[in-house]
């Protein structure tokens, strides 16, 4: 086997590794980061260390029930309950 043939054979690995990876929602939210949404835009930021920081986020936090399909509509962010199938279309539990 050629090199040129096992660059395209690794390339289209990692092709569709990252591809079922994005099918399949496979995004992760890192423990110490920040999501930050705001003016139709989305940023991460790192946030401050130390127990008051924490304690200050999560007096006004909520918990994010299962099953919250997040999407996006004339650059607003909307959330709903409900669950997508393999085809994205949307069902109610």
């Amino acid at each position: 086997m050629t090199r040129l043939s096992r660059t395209f054979i690794a390339a289209a690995v990692v092709a569709a590794s990252a591809t079922a990876a994005i099918a399949q929602g496979g995004f992760d939210l890192m423990p110490g980061m920040a999501y930050v949404y705001s003016a139709g835009k989305t940023s991460t930021m790192a946030m401050a260390a130390g127990d008051a920081n924490h304690r200050a986020m999560m007096r006004h936090a909520t918990k994010v029930p299962n099953n919250t399909v997040f999407f996006m509509s004339n650059g607003q962010l909307y959330s709903t309950s409900g669950t997508l199938d393999p085809t994205g279309n949307f069902y109610r539990p």
